[in-house]
């Protein structure tokens, strides 16, 4: 649950979903319960994939990393879809008889149209969503960088436009 998948919880519970939280570990379970999610499991955890088997609709992957997408797809329910919105370095290793059995989608979204796009921004506003940020100064985005390669980031950082001038 990181930058585009905190937001992802935001939305979700303010359409009224049940959300559940898939993260590698509990680091920021609580954080994911506030954000507005139902429940929250560690992946790291095996127990949690055979617990949670053939549970979801639909599964959003925000990840930018490897993950075992067989094991992601076997938590779709019958004619559950994964829909991919993070964007891992490696090729996607898909097993035929991960989709066909459960006549499971997997697919992909970058962004929406400008309407789209607008149309969110609406909902966002009706609804107070924002993204949680930590603002730092210009002069401290190396560290940020080091901090994003760690996973250490609570949720997505800001750069401080006047610090341009310090």
């Amino acid at each position: 649950m990181g930058g585009l998948g905190h937001m992802g919880v935001k939305l979700a519970h303010a359409m009224g979903a049940e959300v559940t939280v898939l993260s590698h570990s509990l680091s920021k379970k609580e954080d994911g319960l506030k954000l507005g999610a139902d429940h929250y499991y560690a992946t790291s955890d095996a127990e949690t994939f055979s617990k949670l088997a053939g549970s979801f609709d639909l599964v959003i992957c925000t990840v930018g990393v490897a993950i075992d997408w067989n094991a992601y797809l076997a938590l779709l329910k019958v004619d559950g879809s994964m829909v991919v919105v993070g964007a891992p370095e490696d090729a996607v290793p898909v097993h035929a008889f991960s989709l066909i059995p459960g006549r499971r989608s997997l697919s992909g979204s970058m962004i929406g149209s400008i309407k789209e796009t607008q149309e969110m921004l609406d909902f966002c506003g009706t609804h107070g969503i924002v993204s949680e940020i930590e603002l730092i100064d210009i002069q401290n985005i190396n560290e940020a960088y080091e901090r994003v390669l760690k996973s250490d980031v609570r949720y997505r950082f800001v750069i401080d436009m006047a610090s341009l001038a310090a």
